[in-house]
């Protein structure tokens, strides 16, 4: 018997999005960026930047007798854009771009009945609290968005 669903809810949720078409040009990371980090966009799963958690989850039992108990977590993500140049506004546009490409690859539809469930590796899962941060670096213009997937699981 499992212990927690985290980890194969966020290797479900890697997949997912490693699979969304609109996000084919886009860097999908399993946790914290690491070495080269030139890529214009890219998508963290399981990493904010400043965030001591990757995940934050709480357990209770499903029902008297304790055979099995609900999770509810939080996969904290992270998307980054920036292209060298001063405009603020192409930046924050294309970080909701791809905040509105990961929520979609999370929904269901015709082509993907079980993206909501991560797969089958929890009952449900949504985008969530969501906060955008915009700055001016060196390198140009930087939007970032740190956003949360919630997942209920059943263990």
């Amino acid at each position: 018997m499992a212990t927690s669903a985290v980890p194969g809810a966020i290797d479900a949720l890697l997949t997912v999005l490693r699979a969304a078409p609109d996000l084919a040009d886009v860097q999908v990371l399993d946790g914290p960026p690491v070495g080269d980090q030139s890529a214009q966009d890219y998508v963290a799963v399981g990493y904010q930047e400043g965030a001591e958690e990757s995940v934050q989850m709480a357990q209770d039992f499903n029902a008297a007798g304790a055979r099995t108990r609900d999770e509810d977590f939080d996969i904290l993500c992270w998307i980054d854009t920036w292209t060298g140049d001063s405009d603020v506004s192409a930046r924050r546009t294309r970080a909701f771009e791809l905040l509105a490409v990961v929520e979609d690859a999370i929904r269901a539809s015709g082509a993907s009945p079980t993206a909501p469930t991560l797969n089958g590796t929890v009952q449900w899962a949504h985008l969530t609290n969501a906060s955008l941060r915009q700055a001016n670096t060196t390198d140009g213009v930087r939007a970032v968005i740190a956003f949360s997937v919630s997942c209920r699981a059943r263990i």
